[in-house]
């Protein structure tokens, strides 16, 4: 339990940490979202640019059982890589955004349904 508070924690620290990164553009902001009851997490983009609408996920984690699940990720470093840096293993992190079947490849953690589809 306590592996997953820290978890949590990371996550909402880094994803605060993208939020307040400076923008260029007033009209658009970044909009984080908290989901504690679901483990769901979020930073979202949302406004307007001229005639243009902008509504999309950043960064979007997941915690799934024990481990951290990257459902997306748009940053050039990349969220996985940020939590290795504060010391989360690799095997407790999913990229989720990749395929099953390519999982064991990422160098970072898969499911238990990976596992099965591989056998």
């Amino acid at each position: 339990m306590e592996k997953l508070a820290t978890y949590r924690r990371y996550i909402r620290q880094l994803l605060k940490t993208y939020a307040e990164l400076p923008t260029n553009d007033e009209q658009v902001k970044r909009e984080l979202l908290f989901d504690t009851e679901h483990d769901r997490y979020q930073l979202m983009i949302i406004g307007w640019r001229g005639h243009e609408r902008f509504h999309g996920s950043i960064i979007h984690v997941d915690i799934i059982g024990d481990q951290i699940w990257v459902q997306y990720d748009g940053t050039e470093t990349g969220i996985a890589n940020e939590l290795v840096a504060f010391g989360v293993p690799k095997d407790d992190i999913v990229l989720a955004f990749h395929a099953p079947y390519k999982r064991k490849y990422t160098g970072f953690g898969s499911s238990i349904e990976d596992s099965q589809q591989a056998a």
